[in-house]
Parts: structure tokens; C-alpha cells; sequence
């Protein structure tokens, strides 16, 4: 037996019942199908979770949810979600005047108060009828759709879970109204996301009590034990989904199970140092892996645990006081209240002097630095301080050579504020050097390292690539570079900061020669241009020295590439002595908001961003994956700049660091601090070493795959498109002929070849990139071919055309089969003719083939009969095939013969005077050859006719899924066949078929 959709449906309604919730199912359920709430469990349940407001605001709320406001759906979802969490704000009158109350929808306090249902099969009629297979219920309201497919039907995956949810927030938006987030399953894979998620935001849920031990694969009852257990998904609803306006469009934002679990330890940690030592602890989670919203979901729920406190956030860096303020300003709603920035130490000052409790402010470390004395001594006020492991962070004071006495900042902000309690979030470890870090802040609250956030898809990898060589920098220079790492990681000494200004000005004189810049742009442009141009968006980022020097890099890049104005742009700080043509570069503050909008719009000509400081860290552009560095770095700062190309996009592999400077060493130290799998995992990250074995090793095993069949003519120079097209054809022609396995091996391997490649690209030779732009070309068009979706000549030409113009650069126009460039039908003469032509005749086979399941798949759906004849006559072609009894040329030209059949087979209904529908049940009726024997052909056609009109006019919505009613429909059938003795005396069975086209036919309307 196979374990269908509807067998993991139940697996997971059984689930859900164990976890506490009422099991239902849909079509037993009395309702309006236009109405999406329950409504027994909805007016049951409000008096109950309000039992002291008055009856009218229990149905003014009530008449509310029913008539959402009009306007888009994220917009009626977010009103939704305001209600869910803070109560629906009613009005009503009563003995003449105006009443206003709070009606909660979910007793947040009370779990036990509240009803929790499992339905599947949940009908809601709008634009159109569907019925989503499982919907969660609380109270009445429908707040999680679950979308579920198997596993085991190759024709359906994960991804056709996602276009459903999708399709269904257009068909019946009104279910989506009240909707919390959505969960997909296919047994093997479990994923969440909320209604503004894309496909690639739909995430796991790998743990259920928080520990990341053995999350590398996530069971799919993780998902459901994790979030649906009533409490947790209360706390979830509650406290960690969020609406975030900081673009166009509002984006829905649910915590991922890193967040989730990390607030909460962080909350108690919190609240344990108020009572304490005020030391919150250190709140570590990888670049990337949404460290700014874990902090808004922490501020949020600290005001519900500590009674409201006074957050004050501390940042060392305006431009990461400004993106962490704009986060926390655009979840202002969530937060109900809206952070404010101080502007100096005494508007601090007064924004804590002028309240007890409540409260977001924002501040630099420099606003502490002004004055020594206590900005406020309440205990209610919780630090958090954001990259919390600076040198600035110092406690101990130091002595100048002038007696005077230094104090560090730690310091300063901890007597400026001696009883708030100090938490620390950071994106990179705390170096174990670094005993200030812990003497401010304690240890570690939670860990949630690079290897974890790679493996749940947070992030992607980062690689390195030196091309230091390239610039033709002496041992010397490379040496003096290596000392100034030194001086930067020594940096809060007053000696070492004089001696490091003296060498970084010798170094900034070395890295500005006219000739080292005109190399490094050459080399930049080369690399570009052949390696990471094509590459997703295009974008990449340009780190350099000094202000100074990003403004040569930027007026060489126009030189060589004068086309380039809209594709290149300068984002850094600027100067009261800027000299006046920098100005017009720079720009102002509103000119850097418009950059950095276009540049986080993947369609935007501008694709190179040059930067000095601004943009590496707190700056996110997911397809942002090259990064190239001209500027010593070191330690976390070294760490947060490459971290700009770890996000995660599409099908992006990794992010690539480009290294002109030798930050080689600067990297493996910096990962010393790292957890140990960190260090194994990407303690060395040179492509050299980790791609381009790779690449070499999944390269020859291709070649090996290929063993037999000679593609060298591809690769040579002198080589046309018309023969490397030829190649293609026959290269997908000779891999058809092999064994499934071999088949799929390929697609694997090569699959991994071009992952392999993206990364090193630029380290290949012009032999290497042809082939593996050969064996790309084959996997494309072998996947077209032979994928799920139709494919077309057309397609699969510029496809080819795209990638070969990526790899090797040819201008030249390839068809892939000949001169046929247009779509082509099943049916049409002309293509059956074109196709019995082609040489490949493993392609010719495989083409025809697949064509042919689809158009019975089609078949099936509508005409049983038909369709079990020519599945039954092409298994028997396709058996014969395979076991050597037709030739190749036989099989197409019996696979030939059957598409003019099934062609012929559409003009049937046509000849009898009947419908498609119709025909599909005159072919069941007469699916016995003997039932011709005892009728008419016009007793056939009534009769046919008769079982057509009754079942339309008697369809219902139920006959899909409920049993008694598929029952009833199957009694009409017999009775009505009954009245025309049907069927016959011996023919028992032909019963069956009618019944079982009925069905399909029910099913499918």
C-alpha cells in the first residue's frame, strides 16, 4: 500500500491530537463556506476569555473580525495580528453613551481558556472553492494553514507546497486574514514561513526544547511538537511574530527556533542579573542569522517579564546607531511604543530623568565619554549594547605619559548607570583575551555559531581568494602590512596608536601609488567581468583603504570602464574639508539612503559599491556575494566586513572575499575564537584549497560519466557553435542511452560541478571552464527535458544560449535542435515528422515519451478509460524499448503511432455527438467490448447523456472528501443505470469503472 497525502494527513491530524487539540474534519462541520472563522467555537468561547465585558463589545469585536477592513491582505493580516496579541479596541453604546473596552481574542494567561482545533479538509468558498488540508484553529480563529504532500509521488515536492499557500492567499484571501504563519510538509521536509515570505524564507524548526544537538535534519513531527504544542505557540503568537516597515512593503517576520529559544534564555538571564549582579550575559549568534530582530524580539518581551523597563541601546558607531534605531523604529507597532535617539549625554539624561518605566533610546558610547557623572541610579534600566566585545569596552583606567588618567569606556557607561543591568549581543565571539568583555557582562547566554547557521540556511558560507600576487607587492610591503595588523589589534595603548598612525601613513602612501591603483583595477575589472558579473545579481563591494584612496579606485574604475557611471557609486563618511569635487561623490545623507535602496534592489544598475567603513557591518543585501579588499582588517571587525556576503539568496552557493592585501592570516586568527566545529568547518576558507579540489575532482568524475563519447571539439578554440551544438545534443543523447542511475549520477554530479564553480571560476583555465560549461549545458537541457514542467525548443535554446554565453563568452547563436525555435504541440504533423528525423534517437524516444505521460496524466484526470488504454500500450512500447526488442527508430515510430491515436481519440466525442464529459463516461459504459452487444448505440448515448446531466445537476462540494456523501452519489449512479439494466448479466464488474470515472469526474470538478 502506498502511503499517500492522505495517509500523512492523518499521520499528522493523530499528532496534532496528542499534542491537545480537537480533531475535526471539515466536511462534518454545519457552517457558511463563505465564512472562513469557526463560529461555534468563536461566540462559545469570547464571553468566556472576557467574562466582564459587557455582551455588545463581545459582538461589536466579533462583527469586527467579520468585516475586515478593505485593502490588501498583509495590511488586513497586520490589523489581525495587533488584535491577536493586544486585544480588539471596541465602541459601543449602552443607556446612552459611549462605552469603550479591550476584547482579548486568546487568554494568554490561562492556556486551559482557550479552544484549540485540528481540522482538515476545511472548505472556504471565495474567488474559488478550495479546501486547504489541514487548518489550526484557537477560539475560532483559523491561524495556521498546513499544506502536506508525500514523499513518495515523484511528480509532486516541497515546492509545489509553497505555489499552493501561495495560490490560496489569492483564491480564498479571507482565510488568510487571521493567519499567524504557514507550514508545508512532505514527510521529509518541514518548513514555516509567514504570508510576505519567499520561497526561500520558509524555514526549519529543528528543535523543541532548544538544543541545537543533532539539528543538521529536522524530523517533521520537530516542526510540529516545537511550535504547536498549545503553550509554545501561544508565546509564539504573542511574542515573536512581528510587522517590519523599513521597506515598501511590510514583511511579516515569525522568529526562527534560534531566536525563539535564545530570547527566552536571554529574558531569564536578564531578569536573574536585576536581582544580582546586573550582569545580563553575552548573546553570540553569527553575522547574518537576524541578531537586530532577536534584539527587538527581546526588547518586546522584556516588557512583559520585567514590568516595562527602560531600554537604553549602546552602539560605538553612528552608522550602527543609525541601521540598528531604523530596525527598532520600523517594528515600533510590535513594540508599542517608538525609540528615540539622544543626541548627546544630556538629552540622555533627560529622556531618563523624565520617566520610571518604558522607554527605547539610543546612544553612542561617545555620549557617555562627555561627563562623569550618573545619568540615573533606577534599577529598572537594562544596557544592551550591541557588538559588545570593542577595545573601547575597557574597565581598567590608564595612566598617559603626562599623569593624566584615562578611563574606559565600560567604565564610564557603568558609573554613568551603576545599577541598570548590562547585556551584550555580538555577531562574532568574544576573543578569550578579551576578560573585560565578561567582567561587564557575564558569559555567554546562547551560542548560535556559523556551522549551525549554514546548516539551517540562516546563512552561506564565506571563501577567500588571495590575489595579492597580482598587485606585484613586495615581500617588504607584505611585511609592513602584517605589522599594521599588529598595531590594529593593539590599538587602545596611547604609544601604539601614535607609532600606528606613523606606519599607516607610510602604508596608505604604498596602497595610493597611481600604478598600484591602476593594477588593482585592472585586476578588479578582470575578475569581474569573468567571474562575478553573471553571477545572480551582479553586486559587489569594494573595501579600500582610506576615503582617499576609494575616490582614486572609484576615477580608475571610470577610466577603464567609462560605461560604468550608474553601475559604480562611493558610499562613505564626509568631511567639513572634503575638497569640493568629493562633495558631488559623497553625496549627503539623503543621497546614502538612496544608494543603499538602490543597492539593495537586485534590479538596479548600480552593482559595485565602493566603501571605507560604512556598509560592513548591519548592512544587508542577500545577493551581495563578492567582496573585494584592499584595507588591512583584523579580528571581528575583520569578521563582520566579510560577513556582508554571507546571506543567504536564491541559489547562491557562498559569498567570495577577493584578498589584495593578505588578510589570510588576519582570518585564521580570528577564527581562533570560533567554536571548535567553526574552526574545522571554515577555519580555512581559501577557494584554492576547499572549491577548486572540488571542482577538479567532480570535473573528472563527469568525464568519467561520459566515458565513450567524444566531446573534445567543444573545448577546442576553433570549434563553431554549430558543432558545440551538436555536442549538446549528442552528449544528452549518449547520457539517455545509459541506466537510470547513470543518468541521475550525472545530474548530481554535475550539479555539484557548477556549484563548485561559481566559487572559483577565476582560478580556472580556458579548458576547464569550456568543459564544465559543456557538461552544464547537457545537465540544463537533460533537465528540461526530462523535468516535470513542458518543455519547449525555445527554452531550452536560450537557456543553452545563457549559459554558454556566461561561460566562454561567445557571441555567437546556438540552436539546440536545428532550426526549430518556436513551441510545438503533441499533435501537430510537422513536429512528429521533425522529431522521427533526429539523429539522437535516445532524445527523440525520451522527448515523445514525455509528452505522451503528460497528455495521459491530462487524460486521467478526466477520462479513466482512455487513459488506462494508452498507459497500458506505452508501458508495453517502453517495456519492449528496454529490453532490447525495438530498435530506437521502432519506438518512435510506435510512440509516433500512439500520438496520432490519442489525437484521434480527442475527435471521438465529436463523431458520437458528444462532450468531452460526456465521452469520458460513454468510454466507461462501454469499457466491456460485450456491452454492445445488448444496446444500442443510441440506447449508449441516452443513457450516457441521462448519468451525465444527473450528476451535474446533483454535484456537490462534499462528494471530494466526504464519505457519506460519495456514498449517496454512488447509490444515484447505480439506481440510474438500474433503470437501464446495467449492466449485464456477467459483466458485474463493469459497474466499478462507471462508479470509479464518477468519482475522478467529481473529484476533479
Amino acid at each position: 500500500m502506498s502511503f499517500l497525502e492522505s495517509n500523512y494527513e492523518n499521520a499528522v491530524m493523530i499528532l496534532l491530537d496528542e499534542l491537545g487539540y480537537t480533531r475535526l474534519y471539515g466536511p462534518d462541520i454545519a457552517r457558511d463556506f463563505r465564512n472562513s472563522l469557526y463560529m461555534d467555537a468563536l461566540t462559545e468561547r469570547l464571553p468566556h476569555i472576557n467574562p466582564n465585558a459587557d455582551r455588545q463589545a463581545v459582538d461589536e469585536a466579533i462583527y469586527k473580525l467579520l468585516h475586515m477592513e478593505h485593502g490588501a491582505l498583509v495590511q488586513q493580516n497586520r490589523q489581525f495580528m495587533d488584535w491577536l496579541q493586544n486585544g480588539v479596541e471596541v465602541s459601543y453604546q449602552k443607556n446612552g453613551e459611549t462605552k469603550h473596552e479591550i476584547i482579548r481574542l486568546i487568554d494568554y494567561q490561562n492556556i486551559n481558556n482557550n479552544l484549540f482545533h485540528a481540522i482538515n479538509q476545511w472548505t472556504v468558498m471565495e474567488h474559488e472553492t478550495k479546501r486547504p488540508d489541514v487548518v489550526i484553529f484557537v477560539n475560532g480563529l483559523p491561524l495556521v494553514v498546513v499544506e502536506l504532500k508525500s514523499c513518495i509521488r515523484e511528480e509532486t515536492d516541497f515546492s509545489d507546497g509553497y505555489r499552493q499557500i501561495k495560490n490560496y492567499m489569492h483564491e480564498i484571501p479571507s482565510l488568510f486574514q487571521s493567519n499567524a504563519f504557514c507550514v508545508i510538509s512532505d514527510l521529509a521536509d518541514s518548513k514555516v514561513g509567514t504570508i510576505t515570505a519567499g520561497f526561500d524564507r520558509f524555514v526549519d524548526w529543528k528543535t523543541v526544547d532548544g538544543s541545537y544537538e543533532e539539528t543538521q535534519f529536522a524530523r517533521y513531527d520537530v516542526l510540529f511538537n516545537g511550535m504547536l504544542e498549545p503553550g509554545r505557540f501561544l508565546d509564539i503568537i504573542r511574542h515573536f511574530i512581528l510587522f517590519s516597515q523599513d521597506t515598501p512593503e511590510d514583511k511579516k517576520i515569525l522568529a526562527g527556533y534560534h531566536q525563539y529559544f535564545a530570547v527566552k534564555k536571554a529574558v531569564e538571564s536578564t531578569r536573574h542579573a536585576t536581582e544580582t549582579d546586573g550582569k545580563g550575559g553575552v548573546f553570540w549568534h553569527t553575522q547574518g542569522s537576524g541578531k537586530s530582530l532577536s534584539m527587538v524580539f527581546y526588547a518586546g518581551l522584556l516588557q512583559q517579564a520585567l514590568d516595562s523597563p527602560t531600554i537604553v541601546v549602546i552602539t560605538d558607531r553612528n552608522d550602527l546607531d543609525d541601521q540598528l534605531y531604523t530596525q527598532f523604529a520600523a517594528c515600533k507597532d510590535f513594540l508599542r511604543q517608538t525609540p528615540e535617539h539622544a543626541e548627546s549625554r544630556e538629552h540622555l539624561k533627560k529622556l531618563l530623568a523624565g520617566r520610571q518605566t518604558n522607554g527605547i533610546f539610543f546612544a553612542t558610547m561617545q555620549k557617555f565619554e562627555e561627563s562623569a557623572e550618573p545619568l540615573s541610579e533606577r534599577r529598572n534600566i537594562i544596557v544592551m549594547a550591541d557588538e559588545a566585545h570593542r577595545s573601547q569596552y575597557g574597565l581598567a583606567e590608564r595612566v598617559k605619559k603626562d599623569g593624566t588618567v584615562v578611563v574606559g569606556t565600560a567604565r564610564i557607561i557603568r558609573d554613568s548607570l551603576p545599577e541598570a543591568t548590562f547585556i551584550g549581543f555580538t555577531g562574532t565571539p568574544v576573543s578569550t583575551k578579551d576578560h573585560n568583555t565578561r567582567e561587564v557582562f557575564g558569559d555567554y547566554i546562547d551560542i548560535y555559531d556559523m556551522t549551525q547557521a549554514v546548516e539551517d540556511g540562516a546563512t552561506r558560507p564565506v571563501y577567500y581568494e588571495s590575489r595579492v600576487m597580482n598587485l606585484g607587492l613586495n615581500e617588504d610591503v607584505l611585511r609592513q602590512i602584517d605589522a599594521t595588523y599588529e598595531l590594529l589589534a593593539l590599538n587602545t595603548d596611547e604609544r601604539d596608536i601614535e607609532r600606528s598612525k606613523k606606519e599607516l601613513g607610510t602604508m596608505e602612501a604604498i596602497l595610493a601609488a597611481p600604478e598600484t591603483i591602476d593594477t588593482l583595477c585592472r585586476d578588479i575589472i578582470a575578475h569581474y567581468e569573468d567571474s562575478r558579473q553573471n553571477l545572480l545579481t551582479g553586486k559587489a563591494m569594494i573595501v579600500a583603504y582610506s576615503r582617499s584612496i576609494a575616490l582614486q579606485i572609484y576615477h580608475e574604475l571610470l577610466k577603464l570602464r567609462p560605461g560604468w557611471a550608474e553601475k559604480v557609486k562611493v558610499v562613505m563618511t564626509s568631511g567639513n574639508n572634503d575638497p569640493e569635487e568629493w562633495r558631488t561623490i559623497i553625496g549627503n545623507k539623503t543621497y546614502k539612503k538612496e544608494l543603499a535602496r538602490k543597492f539593495k534592489d537586485d534590479g538596479d544598475p548600480m552593482k559595485i559599491a565602493v566603501v571605507v567603513d560604512m556598509w560592513l557591518t548591519g548592512f544587508d543585501v542577500p545577493s551581495l556575494a563578492t567582496m573585494y579588499v584592499y584595507k588591512p582588517m583584523s579580528g571581528h571587525n575583520l569578521m563582520q566586513a566579510i560577513a556582508r556576503v554571507n546571506r543567504v539568496f536564491r541559489d547562491k552557493e557562498g559569498g567570495l572575499v577577493v584578498d589584495y592585501v593578505g588578510i589570510a592570516r588576519a582570518l585564521k586568527e580570528a577564527m581562533n575564537d570560533y567554536t571548535v566545529r567553526d574552526r574545522k568547518n571554515y577555519g580555512d576558507m581559501d577557494i584554492a584549497k576547499t572549491a577548486l579540489p572540488k571542482f577538479e575532482e567532480k570535473l573528472r568524475v563527469c568525464g568519467e560519466l561520459f566515458h565513450g563519447f567524444d566531446y573534445t571539439a567543444f573545448i577546442q578554440e576553433n570549434s563553431d557553435d554549430k558543432v558545440r551544438a551538436d555536442l549538446i545534443t549528442g552528449g544528452i543523447n549518449f547520457i539517455m542511452g545509459k541506466e537510470e542511475n547513470t543518468q541521475n549520477l550525472f545530474q548530481k554530479e554535475s550539479m555539484l560541478l557548477r556549484q563548485a564553480r561559481t566559487l572559483c571560476q577565476s582560478l580556472l583555465n580556458k579548458d576547464q571552464r569550456m568543459e564544465a560549461a559543456y557538461f552544464e549545458a547537457v545537465r540544463v537541457a537533460l533537465s528540461r527535458i526530462s523535468g516535470p514542467r513542458k518543455l519547449s525548443f525555445k527554452e531550452i535554446n536560450e537557456q543553452i544560449n545563457a549559459m554558454l554565453g556566461q561561460s566562454i563568452r561567445s557571441d555567437g547563436v546556438i540552436n539546440l535542435f536545428s532550426d526549430i525555435n518556436e513551441e510545438f504541440s503533441l499533435f501537430d504533423p510537422a513536429f512528429l515528422e521533425e522529431v522521427g528525423k533526429m539523429k539522437e534517437k535516445n532524445l527523440a524516444a525520451e522527448l515523445l515519451r514525455k509528452l505522451l505521460s503528460e497528455q495521459i496524466a491530462t487524460y486521467r484526470r478526466t477520462n479513466l478509460v482512455q487513459a488506462e488504454k494508452f498507459s497500458e500500450r506505452m508501458q508495453r512500447i517502453m517495456n519492449a524499448y528496454c529490453n532490447g526488442l525495438l530498435t530506437n527508430a521502432e519506438v518512435i515510430e510506435e510512440l509516433r503511432r500512439m500520438a496520432a491515436d490519442i489525437a484521434k481519440a480527442h475527435q471521438e466525442g465529436d463523431a458520437l455527438g458528444l462532450s468531452p464529459e460526456e465521452l469520458s463516461f460513454y468510454d466507461a459504459i462501454t469499457r466491456p467490448e460485450a456491452v454492445k452487444d445488448f444496446y444500442t448505440n443510441g440506447q449508449l448515448r441516452e443513457m450516457t447523456k441521462e448519468l451525465t446531466d444527473t450528476l451535474r445537476k446533483s454535484r456537490t462540494i462534499d462528494w471530494q472528501k466526504k464519505d457519506s456523501a460519495r456514498a449517496k452519489m454512488r447509490s444515484m449512479v447505480k439506481r440510474l443505470l438500474r433503470k437501464y439494466k446495467y449492466p449485464p448479466e456477467g459483466l458485474e464488474d463493469a459497474i466499478k469503472t462507471v462508479i470509479a470515472q464518477c468519482e475522478i469526474w467529481a473529484d476533479e470538478g
